[in-house]
């Protein structure tokens, strides 16, 4: 590195460290309901946010004044120190389903952040940090980040690449879905919804997750026709038109077997739908945005969590095509890439080879 190069990495670095300060804070406007207060009490100042919210006036204050410093908030009089959301600002950091909702973004952040000392040890020692340790954030930010896709996109784009497997759940009051990996639930329940014919299981490793699905489900009415299952996906059981695993391969710690379960579990003419990240074939650096994400995610997240399950092989999140069909084809599956857009996510079509 020359003196040139070494003031520029210093000063990417202080650009880091301000965007990750900033995301901190707000994570914290988040968490304690601040900007809900303004979204409800425009033109607020410290005094009714502090009341409102029940945070301390001091706190309130610096908080507010710091939001607008950095553009998240409008100071709308300097002499009284009011302050008020921005036009659109309600949408990204208060409604989770909303399509340009952040709140994933944010919370998943500060999950991951928590783990940092465990990351250490792990990678000294070659074990894993279980998924469960990562804590509430991390699990409630990836449902958050995945919730507006599986609200507004999966049976409106996604499942219309498989018009077949539409048609046959459309028509066949028997036939079953299954939603291996599912999390919180909320990919499980777009898919009832969208066949309301169909009975539907998610099945998923981590028990708070599941519980969330749980709950989730009998707040929509569908616990009736959805049943959610705490188990490893390689214990599946059943007879499924339709297997479908979202952002949830590449976490497997042995998903080739996971995929010749699969196989054996799907009815004459079912097929898999599996997304998972949109990243190159094959590695280059320096990469793009997108790949660089998912190598951030891969090495604090979801590689360490895969090692922690004693993996067959532990793939991280930069899971490239070629992978995918290695691992259909040691399944027994073909492996199709579909034409559905997705800034993060690739879709891939698995079906019983011939």
């Amino acid at each position: 590195m020359t003196d040139t190069e070494s003031p520029n990495l210093t000063e990417r670095l202080l650009a880091q460290l301000l965007a990750g300060t900033e995301l901190f804070s707000v994570h914290l406007g988040i968490q304690l309901g601040l900007y809900q207060v303004l979204h409800e009490h425009p033109g607020a100042t410290d005094a009714v946010l502090a009341k409102q919210a029940g945070i301390a006036e001091r706190y309130a204050r610096e908080w507010l004044e710091q939001q607008a410093a950095a553009g998240y908030l409008e100071c709308t009089s300097l002499a009284d120190r009011t302050f008020r959301l921005p036009d659109g600002t309600a949408d990204v950091l208060l409604d989770p389903a909303h399509p340009a909702s952040g709140v994933g973004l944010v919370t998943v952040f500060a999950g991951v952040a928590q783990a940092v000392p465990a990351l250490a040890e792990a990678y000294r020692t070659g074990d894993g940090v279980p998924y469960a340790d990562y804590g509430p954030f991390t699990r409630d930010g990836i449902a958050a980040m995945n919730l507006p896709g599986f609200r507004h996109s999966l049976a409106q784009e996604w499942l219309p690449a498989l018009p077949d497997v539409v048609q046959r759940l459309a028509q066949a009051p028997a036939a079953g879905v299954l939603d291996l990996g599912c999390g919180a639930g909320a990919s499980t329940l777009a898919l009832a919804e969208a066949f309301p014919r169909a009975a539907v299981t998610g099945i998923d490793l981590d028990e708070a997750s599941i519980a969330a699905a749980r709950r989730a489900a009998a707040d929509a009415g569908l616990a009736d026709r959805v049943s959610f299952l705490r188990q490893d996906a390689t214990a599946a059981a059943g007879d499924y038109a339709l297997v479908t695993i979202f952002e949830a391969l590449h976490d497997m710690g042995d998903p080739a077997g996971v995929l010749r379960t699969v196989r054996g579990l799907l009815a004459p003419g079912g097929a898999v739908l599996v997304a998972d990240e949109r990243v190159a074939d094959e590695f280059t650096a320096p990469a793009g945005e997108v790949e660089r994400l998912q190598y951030a995610f891969s090495v604090l997240h979801c590689l360490p969590a895969t090692m922690a399950e004693d993996p067959v092989e532990a793939a991280g999140t930069a899971l490239r095509a070629p992978t995918v069909a290695r691992w259909a084809a040691q399944a027994g599956l073909s492996c199709t890439v579909l034409p559905i857009e997705h800034d993060f996510w690739r879709f891939y079509r698995l079906s019983v080879l011939d």
